[in-house]
C-alpha cells in the first residue's frame, strides 16, 4: 500500500488545490510541495519535527509558491445555481437529448405517493441508501399481451430478498401488488417489463440505516426496442470475476457490480455472458440468468439453487419441461451439481434462462463447441413452451392489467 505522504500531489502538478483558512480572509495559499495534509486544515508532523519547525517550513514553502499561484492559470467554471423549475427543465432537456433504446412509460414512487408518465420526473433521492450504500433489493416481471407474467412469484421473491437484506417493506404484499398493477395500467404498455425496488429509504449519507425516515418503494414500466441479434445461439466464457458468496448471491439486491464486470468481461471477449463457477468448481449461473443443459442421457439438468439466485423463469421452465418428458422428447428433468466437464463435453445442448431473455441457446463455451454447434431442439421447444405459457397460461402465472 502506498504511504500517506506518497499520495500528496505537488502544487506544480495540481495548481487547482488551494489551502484555505476560514479564520483569515486573505489566507488562500497553495499547498506547498510535499506538505502532508489531512484535508481538514490540520498538518501531520513528520520525522519528529515540532509543529513550530513545521510552521517555518510551511511559511517558507508558501512564500516560494505564491508567485507560482499568481501566475498559474487556475481553471474556473461558471456553474449556475438552479431553481427547482430550472432543474426540472434541464431534466426534461436531458431526457429529450439522450434517448436510448428503452422507453420509460410510467414510474411509481412512494416518495411522492403516485405515478408519473414523464420520464424526466422518474428520479429518486440521492440520499436514498439504495443509491449510495446499495441497501436495496429489486425484481422484474414481464408484461405480455396485457398480462403481468408470474407477478406473484416475483413479488414473493422481492419480499424474501428484503427480509434477507433487513429491509422492512414500505407496504404489505397486497398493497405492493396493487401498486404494480396500477403502474402497469397507467403505462398503457402491453408488451414490456415492470421493474421494482424496495429500499431502506432516504435520510442521510451514513452507513447505518438508523437515520432513514421511511422505507421506499419504486416501480418502472419500460419497453426495450433493441432488436435481438442472438437468434442462432450465443457464445459464453468462464467468468474470472469472483462470484458472490451464497448469502448475497441468493438475495436479489442492487449490489450488481460483480454481475456488471462479468458481463463486460464477456463482451470484451466477443461473448454474450460469463458463466460463474461456485467455490467447489461446479457450474453456478450467469450474471443475470440461470444455466441449463441437456445431457447426452437426454435429461434437462440445472445447477442447484442453494448457492445462486432461484430464478422464477428457470423454476417455471422446470415445470413446463415435464411436458416434454411426457411427450418422450426428454428422459427426465433434474437439479444437481454440474461439473464444467459435464457441462462442456457431456451436453448436447446448453442454454441461458431468465425473464429478460427467456431461453437463449448457447453454442460455444470458451473454446468448446456445445453439441453440434447449432441451436438445439430442446431449447427451441422450451422457448415455445414459455412463450405459450406467457400468452395463455393459467391464472397462477398471468395477471390481467386493467387498462
Amino acid at each position: 500500500m502506498a504511504s500517506f505522504s506518497s499520495l500528496i500531489t505537488p502544487i506544480s502538478q495540481n495548481p487547482k488545490i488551494l489551502l484555505t483558512n476560514s479564520n483569515h480572509s486573505n489566507c488562500s495559499k497553495a499547498i506547498p510541495h510535499g506538505f502532508p495534509s489531512l484535508g481538514f486544515g490540520f498538518g501531520v508532523s513528520q520525522h519528529g519535527r515540532s509543529f513550530k519547525q513545521m510552521r517555518r517550513i510551511v511559511t517558507s514553502s508558501i512564500n516560494q509558491n505564491e508567485a507560482l499561484v499568481g501566475n498559474s492559470s487556475i481553471q474556473t467554471f461558471d456553474i449556475p445555481v438552479l431553481t427547482s423549475s430550472d432543474a426540472i427543465e434541464r431534466l426534461k432537456a436531458n431526457r429529450e437529448n439522450h434517448k436510448g433504446k428503452q422507453q420509460f412509460l410510467a414510474m411509481y414512487s412512494s416518495i411522492f405517493g403516485g405515478i408519473t408518465t414523464d420520464p424526466a420526473a422518474m428520479v429518486i433521492p440521492i440520499d436514498d441508501h439504495m443509491v449510495h450504500r446499495g441497501h436495496g433489493v429489486f425484481d422484474t416481471a414481464a408484461i405480455m399481451e396485457g398480462y403481468l407474467y408470474e407477478l406473484d412469484q416475483h413479488v414473493n421473491r422481492i419480499i424474501r430478498s428484503a427480509g434477507m437484506a433487513k429491509i422492512t417493506p414500505a407496504f404489505d404484499k397486497e398493497t405492493l401488488r396493487r401498486i404494480l398493477i396500477q403502474t402497469a395500467s397507467a403505462s398503457k404498455c402491453r408488451n414490456g417489463s415492470l421493474k421494482y425496488w424496495l429500499s431502506v429509504g432516504p435520510g442521510d449519507f451514513q452507513l447505518s440505516p438508523s437515520g432513514c425516515n421511511q422505507p421506499t418503494f419504486y416501480a418502472v414500466v419500460f419497453q426495450d426496442e433493441s432488436p435481438s441479434s442472438y437468434s442462432k445461439g450465443i457464445k459464453v466464457i468462464t467468468s474470472s470475476i469472483p462470484i458472490k458468496p451464497p448469502q448475497f448471491a441468493t438475495t436479489k439486491s442492487v449490489n450488481y457490480l460483480p454481475n456488471v464486470l462479468s458481463k463486460m468481461e464477456a463482451e470484451e471477449q466477443g461473448a454474450f455472458a460469463g458463466i460463474w463457477l461456485d467455490n467447489e468448481g461446479f457450474v453456478a449461473e450467469g450474471p443475470n440468468m440461470n444455466v441449463a443443459f441437456v445431457t447426452k442421457q437426454n435429461e434437462l439438468l440445472m445447477p442447484n439453487f442453494d448457492k445462486i439466485l432461484s430464478g422464477c423463469t428457470a423454476n417455471r421452465i422446470l415445470t413446463l419441461a415435464e411436458r416434454l418428458v411426457s411427450e418422450g422428447k426428454l428422459r427426465g428433468v433434474r437439479v444437481g451439481n454440474v461439473s464444467v466437464e459435464e457441462g462442456k463435453k457431456n451436453s448436447t445442448e446448453m442454454m441461458l434462462i431468465g425473464s429478460g431473455i427467456l431461453v437463449l441457446p448457447v453454442i460455444q463455451w470458451d473454446d468448446q463447441i456445445i453439441g453440434n454447434g447449432a441451436e438445439g431442439s430442446i431449447a427451441q421447444a422450451l422457448l415455445n413452451l414459455i412463450i405459450e405459457d406467457m400468452k395463455s397460461g393459467p391464472p397462477s402465472v398471468r395477471v390481467p392489467i386493467p387498462y
